[in-house]
């Protein structure tokens, strides 16, 4: 098994990076897991709908080309599907015996995710409705994947 973690940003605060490193050391006796990041355009305040597209198209455009054919993707987007831990461990190990040997997780930057990764998504997937800054998306995910692996929600 092979998860892949495409995210806008860099991390810039130890304390979530620490959190990350601690994650997928733990993750590591269950899958194979990576975490790619792509360049965040720069989104000065007071952006116009036109420049906001523009920014999450290049953004979007850099994802893509991280995406391997034939992996099962999720957007984290909070206008996705709500799950709990628990289908969320399901839902991981059903992906896996459907035959993908390897899912993609795309969290955006700042401003969201391009409409056409959500599009091009074979899941789109809200964790909460509440907005959690992209950086910390990264960790909260971690820790989801790994109570999933770890058996505590029965995958």
């Amino acid at each position: 098994m092979k998860i892949h973690i495409i995210a806008v940003g860099k991390i810039k605060d130890n304390y979530i990076n620490n959190g990350i490193n601690f994650y997928l050391k733990k993750l590591r006796p269950y899958c194979e897991i990576e975490i790619r990041e792509v360049e965040e355009e720069k989104a000065p305040q007071n952006l116009s709908e036109k420049e906001k597209e523009e920014i999450l198209r290049k953004e979007g455009e850099r994802i893509l080309s991280k995406i391997k054919k034939g992996s099962f993707v999720v957007s984290l987007a909070i206008e996705g599907k709500e799950i709990d831990s628990y289908k969320f461990s399901q839902f991981i190990k059903a992906t896996f015996q459907s035959g993908y040997r390897e899912m993609t997780f795309v969290i955006g930057g700042s401003l969201g995710l391009w409409k056409n990764i959500k599009k091009q998504s074979h899941l789109n997937l809200s964790f909460s409705k509440m907005t959690f800054p992209h950086q910390l998306m990264r960790l909260i995910l971690l820790e989801q994947l790994y109570l999933a692996f770890d058996g505590k929600n029965h995958l």
